[in-house]
């Protein structure tokens, strides 16, 4: 699981770090801690991460990289293509549904 500075630094990669939505940086963490399934955890923080805002900038970027993260820590192969349309479609479309997002990322794993 990540933590707020994980994503902060995440994050910092793309831009400068700084958090415009702390409450919902802060919910999203608590959220996530109860949560067991990995895939329901980076659906949460995907979905807090592009659609709350709670960065400046690079909100998209630090998303995606919020997913590999997740994939590459529970050792499973993926698109990097399928996983961009993830973020994109949450956009776009504006998927607010976890269990959608989920099973977005799910389709993802190769």
């Amino acid at each position: 699981m990540l933590s707020a500075s994980d994503l902060i630094e995440i994050n910092k990669k793309f831009d400068s770090g700084i958090v415009v939505n702390r409450g919902s940086l802060d919910f999203a963490i608590k959220t996530v801690a109860s949560m067991k399934d990995w895939t329901t955890q980076a659906a949460y923080l995907v979905r807090v991460v592009v659609l709350d805002r709670i960065f400046e900038e690079g909100n998209k970027r630090t998303a995606l990289a919020v997913l590999l993260a997740y994939f590459e820590a529970n050792k499973k192969a993926y698109d990097l293509y399928s996983l961009e349309k993830v973020i994109i479609n949450i956009i776009n479309k504006n998927i607010t549904s976890i269990e959608n997002i989920r099973r977005m990322i799910k389709n993802a794993i190769r």
